[in-house]
């Protein structure tokens, strides 16, 4: 299904367009798939110069900052060197956790598939991430995330080092969320299979802070997407 790149922005003005990503799509063009959709593609198509200054996974959905230009894609490029973009991501944990500004400063290196990341203390890349509960069901958790820099599965990893694996996130040891898991005698309809509340890694890039090019500070925040609102509300509703 095509998507309408008009009906994705939160935010534009002449500089930035800030667009809430759904899941499934790539933030650039992938290698193997030419005609795929990317929001890179998409953004070129809307805005001539378009560039992202960063990007999310492509089972991410979420906040997505894009220049219209290229001295904003500086403004923006320098702003994410010098960490002064304020990230904050949405995560459903499998677990009780009690987290209140928990710094998990643990460095990173990538498997040499690409694939997965690993906590590495030689040769690992510098990765801080800060955690907070935001609220705890029956057996699972809503984090914010506070990513610092910006490794590769960072929060994923980071989440399953405090023993708090992402729902649907089996890279990294978390479970499959069914409703049947919290729906107290739940009967399944004779000959189906049940499908998981959650097909994707239970994460959602929910706001970002930056300076716009006249130094206003602004924070966009961008609403779940129905995948992740269902599951926060069967979680709400049977716990």
């Amino acid at each position: 299904m095509r998507i309408n790149f008009k009906d994705i922005i939160l935010f534009e003005n002449d500089d930035f367009i800030v667009i809430n990503k759904p899941p499934y799509i790539s933030s650039l063009d992938e290698r193997q798939a030419d005609n795929s959709q990317s929001i890179l593609r998409l953004a070129k198509e809307y805005s001539d110069d378009a560039q992202l200054a960063h990007r999310l996974d492509k089972e991410t959905s979420g906040i997505l900052a894009i220049a219209k230009n290229p001295a904003a894609y500086r403004h923006l490029s320098m702003q994410f060197e010098h960490r002064q973009v304020a990230k904050r991501y949405h995560a459903v944990a499998n677990g009780i956790h009690d987290l209140d500004m928990i710094s998990v400063y643990l460095p990173i290196a990538q498997k040499r598939d690409g694939t997965q990341v690993v906590i590495d203390r030689q040769k690992g890349k510098e990765a801080e991430t800060i955690f907070n509960t935001i609220k705890v069901y029956r057996k699972h958790t809503l984090i914010e995330c506070m990513p610092i820099t910006g490794r590769m599965h960072q929060i994923r990893i980071h989440l399953a080092c405090l023993k708090a694996p992402i729902v649907s996130d089996p890279t990294y040891g978390g479970d499959t969320l069914y409703l049947s898991d919290l729906k107290r005698g739940f009967n399944l309809k004779k000959n189906t299979d049940e499908l998981p509340l959650m097909k994707r890694v239970a994460l959602h890039a929910h706001s970002l802070t930056f300076n716009l090019m006249d130094g206003e500070r602004i924070t966009v925040e961008a609403p779940y997407p129905k995948d992740f609102e269902v599951l926060v509300k069967q979680l709400e509703k049977f716990s």
